[in-house]
């Protein structure tokens, strides 16, 4: 089983002061699986030791088996077991902080009352210095209603916090952008357009995040027309903007113009929509989407406006059959769907030179060890594997570049500039068929993707046509 830092424990156990016992400790939990990255004496005693055993697991359950392996170590007592996760989580991963010094009244005076009334006046007679005088020029709103949480479904909004903690540590690292969560306990489309409206004032931009189809694509959609700053929806445009970057690279390891690659998407929700209408910014011209019956190919009275989008403008062979049908002979894979959908032949039955993206987490579509014995070039979204598709290079840097540009829409052609920088960072003396991504914690990333937003045409309507379904790309 693989090992994963996301199941990390520490096991305090207390043991005799023999070397032999301390070097037991290490061999059980390798004989168990697990992947010791720390040993620790806590406390030392004449003839015995507390040791706190640090490992990685590969899930719950695993941990528990660990645990129980030295458990029955002779001499071995376990006193206590910690996860570290929930140690990371306890008490929350953000806070606030104060920018300036308060030390005396003279501080207290300009900061709060009575100097800040000048302040308050300022802005009410010209609205426009919101963005000079407070934090709403560096501020986006996390939004969520905790209906479509990574893959743990609708779990609502107290449970989606976790996730819009990180989300909001991510921005600050990564972009520099304070960010907060606003956890909404509503579903309804109406509430959640005007709880943003209401909200707006105080932000910089909204980051709309975990919200189900096809209500996302709505609640979008209102935003982008009913408000003056930029909507982004992160399980759409970032998803899109890094497999784009990655699609870029991997198509010149492999010697191929994306204008003459075939191309399947594997899910066509709000993830693979979007991702199909940057490809085809970026000149895709053959791309088959598949749900789970197939290849779309047309759109039967009652289809929804997406459907008929995708109807529209791809497939344009209108080929039928199975996902491993469509896919025999194709260039490129992304799947954005759900696990073990594809197996080795079905990556064998491919082109010469393939592709494949396995995104769904935490298992792709196809294992990736059996499609590199077929496919020149793979990527999961999966931290364990080469080639990451994660949203981290994205998102930080296109609100740094919203920001600091003080934009209030976003186009397709910003979010191709923002593919084709992080597609940029990686040099040619560095790129190959197992590093078509940079690291997550290449510095050069969120300021490249921040010049190019801030460069980009501010408006764009090439390449994808218009209407309901300009919500799949397009902000």
């Amino acid at each position: 089983m693989a090992t994963s830092p996301g199941y990390a424990i520490t096991i305090r156990v207390e043991t005799t002061t023999e070397p032999m016992d301390i070097a037991r400790l290490s061999q059980a939990v390798a004989e168990a699986g697990g992947a010791i990255t720390a040993l620790d004496v806590a406390e030392s005693a004449e003839g015995r030791l507390v040791v706190d055993v640090s490992c990685n697991a590969g899930d719950a359950g695993h941990s528990e088996v660990i645990t129980k392996a030295l458990a029955a170590l002779p001499d071995c007592l376990v006193v206590k077991v910690s996860d570290r996760t929930f140690q990371l989580h306890l008490g929350g991963k953000i806070e606030v902080t104060p920018k300036v010094a308060l030390r005396h009244r003279d501080d207290l005076s300009r900061a709060y009352t009575p100097g800040v009334a000048r302040v308050c006046l300022a802005i009410a007679e010209n609205p426009a210095d919101v963005r000079r005088l407070t934090i709403k020029r560096n501020t986006v709103a996390v939004v969520t209603d905790g209906s479509a949480v990574l893959g743990l479904g609708n779990i609502g909004p107290a449970a989606a916090l976790p996730v819009m903690e990180g989300k909001a540590a991510l921005f600050k690292q990564f972009g520099g952008v304070d960010a907060w969560p606003v956890c909404l306990d509503t579903q309804d489309t109406d509430e959640i357009v005007a709880v943003c409206k209401a909200l707006a004032p105080v932000y910089g931009g909204i980051n709309l995040e975990d919200i189900s189809a096809p209500r996302c694509f709505e609640i979008e959609e209102r935003l982008r027309a009913e408000l003056d700053i930029p909507v982004f929806h992160d399980d759409q445009h970032g998803t899109a903007i890094v497999v784009l970057a990655a699609l870029i690279n991997a198509l010149r390891v492999v010697g191929k113009r994306i204008e003459d690659v075939s191309i399947v998407v594997s899910g066509v929700g709000a993830a693979g929509s979007a991702i199909i209408r940057l490809l085809l910014q970026q000149g895709a011209t053959e791309i088959v989407g598949c749900d789970r019956k197939g290849a779309v190919y047309d759109a039967p009275d009652g289809s929804s406006d997406m459907r008929r989008w995708l109807v529209d403008h791809t497939n344009p062979h209108r080929r039928r059959g199975t996902l491993k049908e469509v896919l025999a002979g194709a260039d490129v894979f992304i799947g954005v769907s759900g696990p073990n959908l594809l197996d080795e032949a079905d990556i064998a039955a491919m082109a010469p030179g393939a592709v494949v993206f396995a995104l769904a987490n935490p298992v792709p579509e196809v294992d990736p060890v059996a499609a590199h014995r077929h496919a020149a070039v793979v990527a999961t979204g999966r931290s364990d594997y080469p080639n990451q598709i994660n949203n981290v290079l994205a998102f930080p840097g296109v609100f740094r570049g919203l920001l600091d540009g003080g934009l209030t829409h976003i186009s397709d052609t910003m979010l191709t500039a923002a593919a084709n920088a992080i597609a940029d960072r990686v040099e040619p003396g560095e790129l190959n068929a197992d590093h078509i991504i940079p690291s997550v914690f290449d510095p050069t990333v969120s300021p490249a993707v921040a010049e190019a937003v801030r460069h980009a045409t501010a408006f764009s309507t090439a390449g994808a046509g218009s209407g309901p379904a300009a919500s799949a790309g397009s902000l």
